[in-house]
């Protein structure tokens, strides 16, 4: 019996926070029963048993991790405080980890990348480009050579933590996407939202900061005739691509377990 996947989430919207897990499950191909949410916003969630799951999928987030501490609520800080401990355990034992925008600043400034607000971008969708490692990455096999993918940030990766495999940049941004390790993976873009999905997030965050609210309109425009569809692949090459390791992994295990009893 394979394990579910673990998603952390961070939105108190409500409306936000819905779509955000029914977008993952429709895009990523995931029943309810494989996608195990956690509002960390709602209250302590720690500790978490990362054995019982098949990897951690971070959410996007209203959170942004590079203001100074005393802009930060006292949520935030709870909630950065322990999806810490959670990352430290996915870093020392290389999990499988796909951290959607949010990661960028969470994973990423935890192993040692300098983010800030150089290279944010107001919600659109931009043209990502893979790089040569990006090419030979096998979780994006398959994936063109370049992309269309929504966006929208505060904060992005400036200089990668060490170690990092740079997989995809755009123009505005140059970090787009990395991998730490073999199993850790981050993206500045967003490749659970289809149009639908960010025309939602739009609306539940016109007030925020992210674009100009009096603009409101002019950004569903942009956004709505985008063709994102290949970066929707990201997602599901995850899920795919663990789902199935973990499969392989109990088989083996029970196949091990059953010669050593009868032996």
């Amino acid at each position: 019996m394979t394990r579910p996947f673990l998603f952390l989430a961070s939105r108190s919207e409500q409306v936000a926070a819905e779509d955000e897990y029914a977008s993952l499950l429709r895009l990523g191909g995931l029943r309810p029963s494989e996608l195990v949410r956690v509002r960390m916003e709602a209250g302590t969630f720690t500790p978490v048993d990362l054995d019982d799951y098949a990897g951690v999928i971070l959410g996007g987030s209203p959170f942004t991790t590079s203001v100074p501490p005393g802009e930060k609520s006292a949520t935030q800080r709870r909630v950065e405080a322990e999806l810490d401990t959670v990352l430290a355990e996915v870093q020392r034992r290389d999990l499988p980890f796909l951290g959607l925008c949010y990661g960028v600043g969470t994973l990423g400034r935890r192993a040692g990348a300098v983010v800030d607000g150089t290279y944010a971008e107001e919600t659109s969708a931009v043209e990502v480009r893979l790089t040569d490692a990006g090419g030979r990455d096998p979780l994006l096999h398959g994936l063109p050579a370049r992309f269309q993918a929504y966006v929208g940030h505060k904060e992005a990766c400036t200089v990668l933590p060490p170690g990092a495999a740079l997989l995809a940049a755009s123009d505005a941004c140059p970090v787009q996407m990395f991998r730490l390790g073999r199993n850790q993976y981050v993206t500045q873009f967003h490749p659970e939202m289809d149009r639908a999905a960010i025309a939602t997030r739009i609306e539940a965050y016109r007030h925020s900061g992210y674009f100009p609210a009096d603009e409101i309109d002019q950004v569903l425009a942009r956004v709505a005739g985008a063709d994102v569809e290949a970066s929707h692949q990201v997602l599901r090459a995850f899920v795919q691509r663990y789902r199935h390791a973990l499969v392989e992994d109990d088989v083996a295990t029970a196949t091990a377990t059953a010669v050593g009893t009868a032996a």
